[in-house]
C-alpha cells in the first residue's frame, strides 16, 4: 500500500463532507471537502463511493495512497447494525489497514473535550445525544426520530411550531402569535396560506428550517405557545444528557457537556437558561460547553486514540484547528 500517513479522519454529514489525512505526529498532511453523506436515500454502496472523491483528493494533497487507520464518523450509522455495514463498505474500498464507523455525533463530542470522556448533545435538523469514556463504554440513543422517542431539533420544532399556529387560525387551538410570524416570515398574510405555499412547493422544503428562528423570536417576544416549545426542547435536551451521564456512571463525577448544532450554536437565551436551569437539579456537575472546532477534528482525535498516538499528537492536531 506504500503507507506513509497515520489516519484518514472522515466526518460526514447529510449536507458535506470533510476529509482530513492525518501524520503520526498529528500533522494534517491533506484535507478535502465533499458532498451530503445519505446512504438511505441513495444506498450504502453509492454514498461511500461518494466519499471516495474527497477521499483521493486528499490522499493526492498528502501524497499517500492510503492510511494505517480509518476514523469515520458518519451521519445515518444510528444503529450498530448500520455502522457494522457501513464499516464494511469502507473495507472493501482498502483505503486503510482498519476502520472504524461511528455516529457522527461521536466526532462533535470528541472535538470539544480533551480526553474521549464525556457526553454530547447536538441540536440542528434533528437531535441526538452520545457518551464516551476512556475505556471504551458508551451511551447512545437510536436517533431515528419520534418513533425512536426523539422530540425537537429544527425540523421538529418548525412542524410543531405550525402545528399551533394552524390551529389558533382555524379555531381549533388557542391563540398565538405563531399564526401571525410564521406566515409573515414568507411574505403571506395566513397560515392558511402557507400551508397551501409549502404542500404544493411553492416554498421548498429546504426553507421550513427558516420556521425555527422565528418560534424563538416569537418566543422571546413573549408569546406563551412558542415559549413553551422553546422550554420543552431544553427539556429533551437535559433528559439525554442526565440519561447518558448516568448510563456511564458519570452523573455525580464533573464531566464536560458537549452542546453542538445549529439550535444549540445560535445561544437563544431562553434556551440556554431552560437547559442551565435544569441542569442545575438533574446534573449538577455536568460541565457544558458549546463546540466551536469541526467534527472533522473530533474524527482526527478518535482516529489518533485508537492507534494510541502519543499526547503530543492529540495536541498538534487541536493546534492546527484552533
Amino acid at each position: 500500500m506504500g503507507l506513509t500517513a497515520h489516519v484518514l479522519a472522515i466526518d460526514a454529514g447529510n449536507s458535506k463532507t470533510d476529509v482530513a489525512v492525518i501524520g503520526a505526529d498529528g500533522t494534517v498532511l491533506g484535507h478535502a471537502r465533499g458532498g451530503g453523506f445519505q446512504p438511505p436515500v441513495v444506498g450504502v454502496d453509492v454514498a461511500v463511493d461518494a466519499l471516495g472523491t474527497a477521499v483521493l483528493a486528499a490522499f493526492a494533497q498528502a501524497g499517500v495512497v492510503g492510511v494505517e487507520h480509518v476514523s469515520a464518523c458518519l451521519a445515518n450509522a444510528d444503529l450498530p447494525v448500520e455502522e457494522r455495514e457501513l464499516a464494511g463498505a469502507l473495507v472493501a474500498r482498502g483505503w486503510g489497514r482498519t476502520v472504524e464507523v461511528r455516529n457522527d455525533t461521536f466526532a462533535i463530542l470528541r472535538a470539544g473535550v480533551d480526553e474521549p470522556r464525556g457526553v454530547a448533545v447536538v441540536c440542528g435538523a434533528g437531535i441526538n445525544c452520545v457518551g464516551m469514556r476512556p475505556d471504551g463504554a458508551t451511551a447512545r440513543f437510536p436517533a431515528i426520530g419520534r418513533m425512536s422517542g426523539d422530540w425537537g431539533g429544527g425540523s421538529g420544532l418548525a412542524e410543531e411550531a405550525m402545528w399551533f399556529a394552524a390551529r389558533a387560525e382555524d379555531g381549533r387551538g388557542e391563540p398565538t402569535e405563531l399564526a401571525r410570524t410564521l406566515p409573515g416570515h414568507f411574505g403571506l398574510d395566513s397560515v392558511y396560506a402557507l400551508i397551501e405555499a409549502l404542500h404544493l412547493g411553492h416554498i421548498p422544503f429546504g426553507r421550513r428550517h427558516e420556521l425555527t428562528p422565528v418560534l424563538f423570536a416569537t418566543g422571546a417576544a413573549g408569546d406563551r405557545i412558542a415559549r413553551g416549545l422553546v422550554e420543552r426542547q431544553g427539556d429533551e435536551v437535559v433528559a439525554m444528557i442526565s440519561v447518558a451521564l448516568t448510563r456511564l456512571g458519570l452523573l455525580e463525577e464533573e464531566t464536560p457537556v458537549v452542546l453542538g448544532g445549529s439550535v444549540l450554536a445560535a445561544r437563544h437565551p431562553a434556551l440556554d437558561d431552560r437547559i442551565a436551569e435544569l441542569l442545575s437539579v438533574r446534573a449538577q456537575k455536568a460541565v457544558v460547553r458549546v463546540v466551536s472546532a469541526p467534527p472533522v477534528l473530533g474524527a482526527a482525535l478518535l482516529g489518533l486514540d485508537h492507534t494510541g498516538a502519543a499526547r503530543e499528537a492529540h495536541d498538534r492536531l487541536r493546534a492546527q484547528y484552533a
